[in-house]
């Protein structure tokens, strides 16, 4: 699976915008810890007509996009289609592709890494917040007015980047915490606030266990936790219990569930790497090339090399 650096991202950013590399970046951003960079989408494509898509694939950075015109969001499994306003959060784990529909967009988006909103500089854990936690398609629909306060937020971001206050990165941190509270409170309130019952705590903490198996990213790396006995050995449950609680809660059975993130992974495999079907089924813990085979026909009816065709 590729992955995009940031080098990589303002290398396509650059071409794209027809700029040169260095006016993208602020004159100051090596004096401070991690990165952070916001821009003007109307003013950065201000001398081209056509907008960029972002590449389906993985980042080594967080995104937040305030977004102005039908486009859609693209995901292995899901297609959020956006009508008119949304707000878009992507993390280094969930690759998508994101597609403009109508020629005319507008909007702001940030980019930053963790180091940027490190714990003893936010107070926070980005990957302990609902809104970046596994499962999640953080694409969110504005009204009119909740839009405009947002663009004056983001607005605020780009006047403090180029301006010479000495504590600017802080003030930023602030409005980047602010952009993530604001989709914290868009979320549905099941996912902020989730029953604290044991079965829950077991079904979120499956949850986390099957995501940090992925994404693979060589052909060397292999899924550690394969079976359902893998995941509830880890859990120290039986493996009937945590059964019945996934099976409660999600409506599918424990194999059923890593089935289903494995054959995802599968397909962004074959379709992003140039790895051959024996490496990722290799890398996703099959005995052998056949196994995986009939597994990738059972799921999508279609085989491996078809798949990727």
């Amino acid at each position: 699976m590729q992955t995009t650096s940031l080098d990589a991202f303002y290398q396509q950013l650059a071409t794209a915008a027809g700029a040169e590399l260095h006016t993208l970046l602020p004159p100051d951003i090596q004096q401070e810890i991690g990165h952070f960079n916001v821009f003007n989408v109307a003013d950065l494509f201000r001398h081209h007509r056509e907008k960029p898509t972002m590449p389906y694939d993985r980042r080594a950075y967080y995104k937040i996009s305030l977004i102005r015109g039908r486009s859609r969001a693209e995901y292995a499994d899901k297609v959020v289609e956006i009508e008119q306003h949304a707000l878009l959060f992507a993390t280094p784990k969930v690759p998508y592709h994101w597609l403009p529909e109508d020629q005319e967009q507008d909007g702001y988006f940030c980019v930053f890494t963790d180091a940027f909103l490190l714990p003893a500089k936010s107070g926070v854990r980005l990957e302990e917040l609902p809104l970046f936690q596994p499962g999640g398609y953080p694409v969110f629909a504005l009204t009119n007015e909740e839009y405009a306060e947002l663009h004056d937020l983001f607005r605020k971001m780009a006047r403090e980047i180029t301006s010479a206050y000495a504590y600017k990165y802080d003030l930023l941190r602030t409005y980047v915490l602010e952009l993530i509270h604001w989709g914290q409170k868009l979320q549905p309130a099941t996912a902020l606030y989730p029953a604290h019952t044991a079965a829950t705590r077991v079904s979120s903490l499956f949850a986390e266990l099957l995501e940090r198996q992925f994404p693979i990213e060589t052909p060397q790396q292999k899924l550690r936790l394969r079976t359902a006995k893998d995941y509830a050995d880890q859990l120290a449950v039986h493996v009937n219990h945590l059964n019945k609680v996934l099976k409660e809660n999600t409506g599918r059975t424990t194999t059923e569930l890593i089935a289903g993130r494995v054959i995802q992974e599968a397909k962004l495999l074959l379709k992003q790497t140039n790895w051959n079907i024996s490496e990722i089924s290799d890398s996703l813990g099959f005995a052998e090339v056949a196994h995986f085979s009939n597994f990738f026909k059972r799921q999508t009816s279609l085989s491996p090399g078809a798949f990727r065709l």
